[in-house]
């Protein structure tokens, strides 16, 4: 299967594992609650996906990659105790707790919360002296003499035998204790899953073309040469920041990323294509309305790869403002939910409505540093948070010259998000104004041709543009995606291109 259905599998399994019955019970007892093997090639995101579940659940997630650990670490060390047998002492061996079971309870201690996922990686890797170990964890969910606590959900990955040297078959009694989940590459899977990240353009665009060049895995007399999703996905990161930083990027660059001499060098040469046709085109200037009947005439006769490039180009300049918007909308409610608390307790405060304002700001900083540390917030959210943080502290200090009661801090509070309101609405009017201008230029100069068939789809299938559309419209969008049959066509255009 796919690392979505993958994922969903394990949603679904962390739902049934922690239902209760009316008792308080668990539905499936505990021993029966078999843990999941995950077995799929490396840097196709097993490690991503329980980050996303464990958010996604609200449940806690402690994760090992098991190679880094020492039969001591993971069993704990051993001591000698003390003990009394009929009328005779005796000293026996113990264990100490496992670091990784004493892990678990400080995670608990930590976030407050009970249930989790405890994520085993690379587990068919270990050495041989942990490998007794790690059949008796998935056997009997324990480490040592120590056991996973109730409520925690034992997750386990690894590498499939061709991708690893170091890789141990289980046994069948193993395996007849856990639930096998065997995972493959799929760029449908990974293309959804890009455009919520933002990879950067160039790349979706060009895995579009190349798709064989997803995922390689190859073993050859001079060695292993391979791309993967996790280094498609570091490489977009890093592009980025070079855009931004005028850092300049080869081959030999992208070769530290995508370790596949062929795949890195093909790339490359897109690369520095996609980078001369969107200077050539000036992209933000056809967004804007603002083109010649010239390049449009230019077009028509321009070869095939040359109009798709441009539709990509123009994909990925609208998404950078979809992603605004999307990010305009997400701060927006978060300034809107801490405001509403503000305004609920503000009536019945005997604290001067600044200082009020003030010891909410300090408990939402603390309640965001708690989970960031924890694990408990992504990337996107803590910049939200932070941004509406800095804007409360702004409507703080205007509530501390200006308004001197409680009745003058509730309009004065209204009227500065009512300006908060007013320019996320110009935002959305300046992003659909972008989206009928790149319409308008599609349809001249190409029509209903395969060109229009590309930008409607990709339209439909990127996150923040379908959310963007459901939620605010577009009236060309709607024309053709009722007159244009895209998957039969995509596929086909598809097909001509890689040919």
């Amino acid at each position: 299967m796919n690392i979505k259905r993958a994922k969903e599998e394990i949603i679904n399994t962390v739902k049934a594992y922690l239902s209760c019955d009316e008792n308080g019970n668990y539905k499936i007892a505990p021993i029966r609650q078999r843990p999941i093997l995950l077995m799929g090639p490396p840097g196709i995101g097993k490690t991503q996906i329980m980050e996303q579940v464990a958010e996604e659940c609200n449940v806690a997630l402690v994760a090992y990659t098991i190679t880094h650990h020492t039969r001591q670490s993971a069993v704990g060390l051993p001591f000698i105790e003390k003990k009394k047998y009929g009328d005779k002492n005796y000293s026996v061996t113990d264990y100490s707790m496992s670091e990784i079971i004493a892990s678990v309870y400080e995670k608990q201690e930590r976030t407050r919360l009970t249930s989790g996922i405890l994520f085993i990686d690379e587990i068919n890797c270990v050495s041989e002296t942990l490998a007794p170990t790690m059949l008796q964890f998935l056997q009997y969910k324990t480490f040592g003499n120590q056991k996973v606590p109730d409520g925690w959900i034992i997750i386990a990955a690894g590498n499939p035998p061709e991708y690893n040297k170091s890789v141990r078959e289980f046994d069948a009694v193993t395996l007849d204790r856990v639930r096998k989940v065997e995972i493959e590459p799929d760029f449908e899977v990974f293309k959804e899953y890009a455009y919520k990240q933002v990879i950067h353009p160039s790349i979706l665009q060009y895995l579009d073309i190349r798709r064989e060049n997803f995922y390689r895995f190859e073993t050859t007399p001079d060695g292993i040469f391979f791309a993967t999703a996790r280094g498609w996905e570091d490489l977009s990161e890093m592009l980025a920041v070079c855009e931004e930083l005028h850092i300049p990027v080869d081959a030999e660059f992208i070769y530290e990323y995508i370790q596949h001499d062929r795949i890195a060098k093909d790339f490359a040469n897109y690369y520095e294509l996609y980078n001369k046709y969107k200077k050539d085109y000036r992209i933000e200037e056809i967004v804007l309305g603002n083109y010649s009947e010239s390049l449009i005439a230019s077009l028509k006769t321009a070869p095939f790869d040359e109009r798709l490039n441009l539709a990509g180009l123009l994909l990925g300049r609208l998404g950078r403002s979809f992603v605004e918007v999307q990010n305009t909308e997400k701060y927006t409610e978060q300034l809107y939910e801490s405001l509403k608390v503000y305004l609920e307790q503000l009536p019945s405060s005997e604290t001067r409505p600044d200082l009020l304002l003030k010891e909410i700001i300090e408990n939402e900083e603390a309640e965001l540093t708690h989970k960031k540390q924890e694990g408990l917030i992504n990337r996107k959210e803590e910049s939200s948070k932070r941004k509406s943080l800095a804007t409360l502290k702004k409507y703080q200090e205007v509530l501390r010259t200006e308004s001197g009661n409680t009745s003058m801090a509730y309009d004065t509070v209204k009227r500065l998000f009512g300006e908060e309101k007013e320019a996320r609405k110009k935002g959305i009017e300046k992003t659909s104004g972008e989206l009928d201008n790149a319409f308008l230029f599609m349809e001249k100069s190409f029509g209903e041709g395969q060109e229009m068939v590309i930008f409607v789809t990709e339209l439909s299938i990127n996150y923040y543009s379908a959310r963007f559309i459901a939620e605010h419209g577009c009236k060309k969008y709607y024309e053709y995606n009722k007159n244009l049959l895209f998957d039969e066509r995509r596929e086909e255009i598809i097909r001509n291109i890689e040919m």
